[in-house]
């Protein structure tokens, strides 16, 4: 099929391209950009006047909720909120039930979703059968069936020798290990020590749950020569402990929520359980430097950590709430407003800041990603000539509440409502592509 957007803004933050032109794409290809060969005879025209035309995101951090757990959402649903929310390329986690610990879980999945042809997706593999901790996956299998990488998911590996046995084995073949640093001792609390947890009188997750563990995973990358990155970041400490580790040359990324990136402590209020997310909301100082550490590169992508949470148990008491909240669909939004960009035209959005918001969610987490995505690693989150034609076209002159039964996903429950922050956020997506193909029509949602 062959495509043609034209007049829109189109920005690729990978190579700096920021021209008003038109984007022609054929058999799920880009063929040029800015100007058309006149003989180029689209089957489908999209005008893109006013609206910017950018590459399509890339989401770290996805939960499916399939297998196990439909009633909370199903793989149709949240591959199609990922396409209204110009998403398309998803990382899902392996804390399904059953467990991605074995190859057949994981060619099941991926054959699921492209008979959808929705979204691209990506799984990580369990790091440890079961996620228990004991016993290492057949790392190598899981990786023939697809998997990008091997996580544990929010279960934390407690024999440090495990670990280090799991990056050894990972550095041998160079597959990346995906953590999220949170000590499993310490971090079994509900909300981030301070003095709104004392108030509320819930217990509390130290700073030192994630410092302690970033630690131990650093000394043991540097040991084992492994590629780690570290998922949703949460401090202000632990910033500066990723910092250091990049400094000395460490193979080491990172990346933040949209939750900790935007939202802190004080947003609990009188006991929202809709603010009850993993890890848990801090302070203001601590979201202040996870923005600065995103602006000057230390953290290397921005995920949503989308969760869908089923009604019932959600609403339910703070302390009792499942943590999770649903993202995907506010990713490109919130990195807008993360940026510090207000709705409005095309023309008048500010390059640099437009370049960076969309860098942190395309260009970072491909670089994340690496050459674990084959033959997409030199096009994914770009666009350029020759290039797969995944794209995404959004109207940033939109400013939108966030209304939870408006959402796409099957999950309602988001931080982001707007009778929870009062937030108006800035640009909406019309159009999004998968390989050329359409994914996500506006007009007609």
């Amino acid at each position: 099929m062959k495509i043609l957007i034209k007049n829109g803004r189109v920005v690729d933050p990978a190579s700096g391209l920021d021209v008003v032109g038109d984007l022609a794409i054929a058999t799920g290809r880009i063929v040029s950009i800015g100007q058309v060969n006149t003989d180029f005879t689209p089957d489908r025209t999209i005008d893109a006047s006013g609206c910017i035309v950018a590459p399509g995101l890339v989401d770290l951090a996805v939960r499916l909720r399939e297998p196990g757990h439909e009633h909370e959402g199903m793989l149709e649903s949240e591959l199609a909120a990922a396409a209204a929310g110009g998403v398309t390329s998803v990382v899902c986690l392996p804390d399904t039930d059953p467990t991605l610990d074995e190859p057949g879980l994981v060619e099941m999945l991926k054959l699921r979703a492209r008979k959808l042809s929705r979204c691209r997706l990506f799984p990580l593999g369990a790091l440890t059968r079961g996620l228990k901790g004991e016993t290492l996956t057949e790392m190598a299998e899981l990786h023939e069936a697809g998997c990008v990488g091997y996580s544990q998911a929010e279960v934390p590996v407690r024999d440090t020798q495990v670990l280090q046995r799991a990056m050894q084995y990972a550095s041998t073949f160079g597959y990346t290990v995906w953590l999220r640093p949170q000590d499993a001792w310490l971090g079994k609390g509900i909300a981030a020590s301070g003095a709104v947890a004392t108030r509320l009188g819930l217990s509390g997750v130290p700073v030192s749950a994630e410092t302690i563990a970033l630690h131990t995973i650093v000394e043991l990358a540097r040991a084992t020569g492994a590629r780690v990155h570290l998922c949703r970041l949460s401090s202000a400490a632990g910033v500066d402990i990723v910092r250091q580790a990049k400094a000395q040359g460490l193979a080491i990324t990172a990346d933040v929520s949209i939750n900790s990136l935007m939202l802190t402590d004080v947003d609990i209020g009188y006991f929202n359980s809709a603010m009850r997310v993993v890890p848990p909301l801090r302070q203001g100082r601590d979201r202040d430097a996870l923005q600065a550490a995103l602006r000057d590169g230390t953290l290397d992508a921005l995920v949503s950590d989308h969760t869908p949470v089923s009604e019932d148990e959600k609403l339910l008491p703070f302390g009792e709430a499942t943590p999770g909240a649903t993202g995907v669909e506010l990713l490109l939004s919130l990195a807008l407003k993360a940026a510090g960009l207000q709705a409005g035209t095309a023309a008048s959005l500010d390059a640099q800041g437009l370049r960076h918001a969309l860098a942190t969610v395309t260009q970072g987490p491909v670089k994340v990603l690496g050459e674990a995505i084959g033959s997409l690693s030199s096009s994914a989150g770009r666009l350029v000539q020759g290039g797969v034609a995944d794209v995404c076209v959004f109207d940033p002159q939109v400013s939108w509440r966030v209304e939870p039964a408006a959402l796409v996903s099957q999950g309602k429950h988001t931080p982001f409502a707007y009778d929870c922050t009062g937030f108006e956020l800035p640009g909406r997506v019309r159009t999004t592509l998968v390989a050329g193909q359409l994914a996500h029509d506006g007009e007609q949602a």
